[in-house]
């Protein structure tokens, strides 16, 4: 549980917001672009444990973890190693692609079968909704 509460700006609930870049590369020694550290600002486990799966996926990547810094702070920090043949920067835009492609294919999919099936789904709910 998050030692600070989440904020109510603008009447919504949920993380604060941090203006600014969304990800920023960590400072590292080694000047090898197979391994580096993202730090990815507004974001929590539901991003970290989704994204290193299926940047783990990958076969040109050796090594993908996540931490948490501290409870409080709404940031996950991203290592990724990989062998050589491709950047980690590469690694993380191509993970980040192939996210979105999965996360695109359940929708489609779980409103193909909600239709097909006929299933109620309330007065005034629109399943296509973005």
């Amino acid at each position: 549980m998050a030692m600070v509460e989440p904020s109510t700006e603008n009447g919504t609930t949920g993380v604060p917001f941090s203006e600014g870049p969304k990800i920023r590369v960590l400072a590292s020694d080694s000047q090898d672009s197979g391994s580096a550290t993202f730090c990815i600002l507004n974001e929590d486990h539901t991003l970290g444990n989704a994204l290193r799966y299926v940047i783990m996926k990958n076969p040109a990547v050796t090594f993908c973890g996540y931490t948490i810094p501290h409870p409080s702070e709404y940031q996950i920090n991203l290592r990724i190693q990989t062998d050589g043949s491709i950047s980690a920067v590469d690694a993380l835009h191509k993970g980040i692609d192939d996210l979105v492609d999965l996360t695109t294919h359940i929708k489609d999919t779980f409103h193909d079968k909600v239709r097909e099936g006929g299933y109620p789904t309330g007065e005034g709910v629109d399943i296509n909704a973005e």
